[in-house]
């Protein structure tokens, strides 16, 4: 696609995320870094309000293109080094703009974290990928790029200390401020609706290696219930992004070649405090769970406002812990609300890593820490207000 029209098309960009993904591009790519992208969605009315609302120069390109309309996804991805999609559901509304950019060889970005449709896609077109040379990346947003990255990045300072990966790598939340993604809420619905229509998907679903296709590692940890941990001296409650994000750390683990081990045990939990006040917040945290793919979570299109954003963050611990019990920590931090303000510019900066970093990455399907590893982190830092630091 070196003779492509453009560099990057957002595809989604009059929806909320999509919006932020536009305006992300336009403030930090222009002047003498400018790329050549354009903005694409179903309404050409809505995709020029947009332009104006992100304060885009009035001559970048829009692009009418609809999930439902194959024709339109091949014209777009043809004239593109690559996309970025926030149209998700993507198990409801992705197969096609994939399908397309791996006809005709153009790299893919989304926010997904559906790993039922992500392993779907994966055994149907990787094949192809392959030989088209379409990068195909899943879950570039909150997940799983902090959490993929946190673990890759532990695990370079267990290198450094313990003189080898860890086999065991503990991902806990210390802090997370902001609103849960609506189309996070709308895809977990999505998921847990397949699931209920056909019961073989449980097995996938309930699987830590579920995205790694022929391989099956040692026995994981649930995390489905509170527990206190010694080692940490705090509560610990169950984390719903585990679902998807130890199932993409896994994957990282296998297309790196097995960096951290066959024997490789990683789970996430949230960290709610000592003592009883510590056990009351694990038991709520639980309790909230549940209701965030109700009747009252955020709708897809919905989001919080401008200050929202960006009072919000988010704070991860990483800890390697070595056989005889030594343990290195890391930290990986977010400037902005995790689901919307960090999120967009996660995706944009994955796209722009591959785009002019890690160009000579092999097609087929990744993740984006496998793929652009210390790159892409060189970028999260300097540009997406992300931090990793090792801990004392």
């Amino acid at each position: 696609m070196s003779s492509a029209k453009f560099d990057i098309v957002v595809y989604g960009a009059t929806g909320f995320t999509g919006q932020l993904v536009a305006e992300y591009l336009t403030q930090r790519y222009k002047g003498d870094n400018a790329l050549k992208w354009a903005m694409a969605g179903r309404s050409l009315g809505k995709l020029k309000s947009v332009r104006d609302a992100v304060g885009a120069p009035g001559n970048t390109p829009l692009i009418v293109a609809d999930a439902s309309d194959a024709a339109s996804l091949k014209a777009m991805a043809e004239q593109t080094m690559s996309v970025i999609t926030t149209v998700g559901p993507y198990q409801l509304y992705g197969e096609e703009l994939l399908a397309a950019c791996v006809t005709t060889g153009t790299d893919y970005f989304d926010l997904c974290g559906e790993p039922i449709w992500m392993r779907q896609m994966i055994d149907k077109y990787e094949a192809e990928a392959k030989e088209s040379g379409a990068r195909i990346v899943f879950s570039c947003g909150y997940d799983s790029v902090p959490f993929e990255l946190g673990t890759f990045f532990v695990q370079e300072e267990a290198k450094r200390v313990f003189g080898a990966p860890a086999a065991r790598v503990k991902g806990r939340v210390r802090d997370m401020r902001g609103t849960l993604s609506g189309g996070t809420a709308a895809s977990a619905k999505a998921t847990f609706d397949a699931v209920a229509k056909d019961l073989s998907l449980v097995a996938i679903l309930n699987d830590p290696f579920a995205l790694t296709p022929g391989f099956t590692g040692p026995k994981q940890p649930k995390g489905n219930k509170p527990f206190f941990e010694e080692d940490l001296q705090s509560w610990a409650a169950p984390f719903m992004m585990a679902l998807i994000n130890t199932r993409n750390v896994h994957r990282s683990n296998m297309l790196m070649g097995f960096p951290y081990g066959r024997e490789f045990v990683y789970d996430e939990m949230v960290l709610t405090g000592p003592g009883e006040k510590g056990e009351d917040n694990a038991k709520r945290v639980m309790a909230a769970n549940a209701g965030k793919t109700g009747p009252d979570a955020p709708k897809p299109g919905e989001g919080p406002s401008k200050e929202e954003r960006e009072n919000g963050r988010f704070d991860l611990l990483y800890v390697a812990i070595a056989p005889d019990g030594r343990m290195v920590r890391a930290g990986v931090t977010g400037d902005r609300d995790p689901g919307y303000g960090s999120t967009s510019k996660m995706i944009s900066e994955c796209a722009m890593c591959m785009l002019r970093d890690a160009t000579d990455v092999p097609a087929g399907f990744w993740t984006p820490g496998a793929a652009m590893q210390h790159k892409l982190i060189k970028r999260l830092v300097e540009n997406a207000g992300l931090t990793f630091e090792v801990e004392a």
